[in-house]
């Protein structure tokens, strides 16, 4: 089954991303939320990591390929799931599908790294390469679809998706109490997406940043000038970011979120090092990234301002993943 358009399929509801909750909560991890007095004390803020980068398959992306592949029909199940994905998302597809006992086809970009690639084959996806341009990636699935008759689950333009996704910041919300403000990663918008939407159901005062590298900023710009932007393809060390919204998660973007913060590929790597540092955990860059814009003061009083606060802030950061090459460390 493929991904139902944009314009034909509403956002996810409360309901929907509750009965999402209750769909996978028996198989993945309800993830720690981490905090270090040192970080509080260098960002000014008291800050509650959600770490997903601890996530069955290593990041948050199992969230919604579970809820996705487990909302299926036996009869749109039958053929299998095809997917594109820089890593992450073909590995937790793989892992779901395997979970449900049907193949999955993973399309990547032949840039991925070799250890999401390793991890996609490891759940027992079958990997198609593709040049690493957008458009490619979509003809390539395309064509294996077609070959295999298999059910498209998009990484982030579909609801069953994005409500899976939401389920993160549930959780977060749901242990920490009030937050002023929300942080996450921004790449097709699903995580992005799904948060504003938890976080400003349990919460509506709260504000919702999206972080982005400033070698991929089709969300800022899309943002900015209130049209849909797309990049053919991006460099950036972040390499689960270099995917761009969709229609449908713009639209959630657009009505949710309090700004986007751009970040140096420098700021992402000192990031990394830092909460390897501090938090003892492995996170990838594009996961790092959610911590970055908080090592500057006027981010953390652009959020003073948006929340109207005189106290101490309060911030939750969504960490996305830890999937990366530990012999090729980008702060070494």
């Amino acid at each position: 089954m493929a991904s139902r358009p944009s314009s034909a399929s509403p956002t996810p509801t409360w309901e929907e991303i509750e009965s999402a909750h209750a769909r996978i909560a028996l198989r993945i991890h309800r993830t720690p939320v981490m905090r270090s007095g040192t970080l509080d004390a260098l960002c000014g803020a008291q800050l509650f990591f959600k770490c997903e980068n601890l996530q069955k398959t290593g990041s948050f992306k199992i969230r919604g390929a579970t809820n996705a592949i487990f909302s299926l029909t036996d009869a749109e199940a039958a053929h299998g799931i095809v997917t594109p994905s820089s890593g992450n998302h073909g590995a937790a597809v793989a892992c779901a599908a395997a979970w449900r006992g049907i193949p999955a086809w993973i399309v990547m970009p032949k840039n991925a790294p070799a250890v999401k690639c390793k991890a996609v084959e490891a759940y027992g996806g079958q990997i198609t390469f593709c040049e690493p341009r957008m458009s490619a990636r979509t003809e390539t699935t395309a064509r294996v679809q077609a070959e295999t008759g298999a059910a498209l689950i998009h990484p982030y333009d579909d609801d069953r998706i994005i409500a899976g996704q939401a389920t993160a910041a549930k959780e977060l919300l749901e242990e920490t109490g009030e937050l002023d403000a929300l942080l996450a990663p921004v790449s097709g918008g699903g995580l992005l997406g799904g948060s504003a939407l938890s976080a400003k159901h349990m919460q509506p005062e709260i504000r919702v940043y999206g972080c982005e590298p400033a070698k991929a900023d089709d969300a800022y710009q899309s943002l900015q000038t209130g049209t849909l932007h797309s990049l053919e393809s991006s460099d950036t060390i972040a390499d689960g970011l270099r995917a761009s919204l969709a229609a449908r998660t713009f639209a959630i973007l657009q009505k949710h979120l309090s700004g986007i913060f751009l970040v140096s590929e420098e700021e992402i790597v000192g990031a990394m090092a830092l909460i390897w540092e501090r938090l003892k955990v492995i996170t990838e860059p594009s996961s790092a990234i959610a911590l970055a814009p908080l090592l500057k003061p006027e981010i953390i009083e652009r959020i003073r301002r948006d929340r109207a606060a005189s106290r101490r802030l309060k911030i939750g950061i969504i960490l996305s993943g830890g999937n990366v090459d530990l012999r090729a460390l980008p702060f070494q």
